[in-house]
């Protein structure tokens, strides 16, 4: 898994002298603007790994980036805003990672989810700094309305990614899913974090990825079939 630091690295976009309008600040404002987007990012990610989302004010997020709070909200409207952005890139750069070991010709499908499996299993610490951050904004975000309508929103945009990917995967395999991918993308995502919140709350007794390693297979295997060609008249 990669850190934020990467994932808002591999996400932030390169000002070019196209992408500017004769309204807008030069190139070279841009880029600086989206350095200090970065900055603020990366802030973020420490400050939430020591104090979580509740416990970090903007203020402590601004002194870590050394920014002013006007530097602050003329980037972002708010935590939560930050927060978003955060999950976007985070899960961008994971998908990326998963597609590429995923799509990789000649694999089976056992050899996918192994694949995958190792993606999901690398980094522990910054997965623990993650799992800690998303769940408590999901807490948040099931008692502030706004919250959760952003947060479903931002979980919806990857799932349609992932489940774009679980066809293709399944199609190059000749399988097909026998319930809607998305359905089936929502209940492997909900295994994935909760064998990582059951590895971090006692990892003597559940070592990391073993419910995902297990239990995933046989979500797959129950929820595909042999995608048959119907057969054609010879009349």
């Amino acid at each position: 898994m990669y850190s934020i630091q990467k994932c808002i690295l591999a996400a932030m976009p390169v000002a070019t002298p196209g992408a500017v309008s004769p309204d807008t600040s030069p190139p070279r404002r841009t880029a600086r603007r989206e350095a200090t987007r970065a900055r603020l990012l990366a802030a973020a990610e420490t400050v939430f790994a020591e104090r979580g989302f509740h416990g970090s004010s903007v203020e402590d997020l601004c002194d870590r980036a050394e920014f002013t709070r006007g530097a602050f909200y003329s980037n972002f409207g708010s935590k939560d805003e930050l927060v978003l952005e955060l999950y976007a890139a985070h899960a961008a750069a994971l998908r990326r990672r998963i597609a590429e070991v995923a799509e990789e010709p000649g694999l089976s499908l056992e050899e996918v989810l192994d694949r995958v499996f190792d993606v999901w299993t690398a980094e522990p610490e910054a997965r623990r700094r993650w799992h800690l951050l998303t769940s408590e904004f999901a807490l948040h975000a099931l008692r502030d309305d706004d919250a959760r309508r952003a947060w479903a929103a931002a979980q919806e945009a990857i799932r349609e990614e992932l489940t774009q990917l679980v066809d293709r995967i399944a199609a190059a395999r000749g399988l097909r899913t026998s319930v809607p991918t998305a359905d089936l993308v929502r209940v492997i995502s909900t295994v994935f974090q909760g064998g990582l919140g059951q590895h971090l709350l006692d990892p003597t007794h559940v070592q990391a990825g073993s419910l995902e390693r297990t239990f995933v297979p046989l979500l797959v295997r129950a929820a595909t079939d042999v995608d048959e060609a119907p057969e054609v008249s010879s009349s």
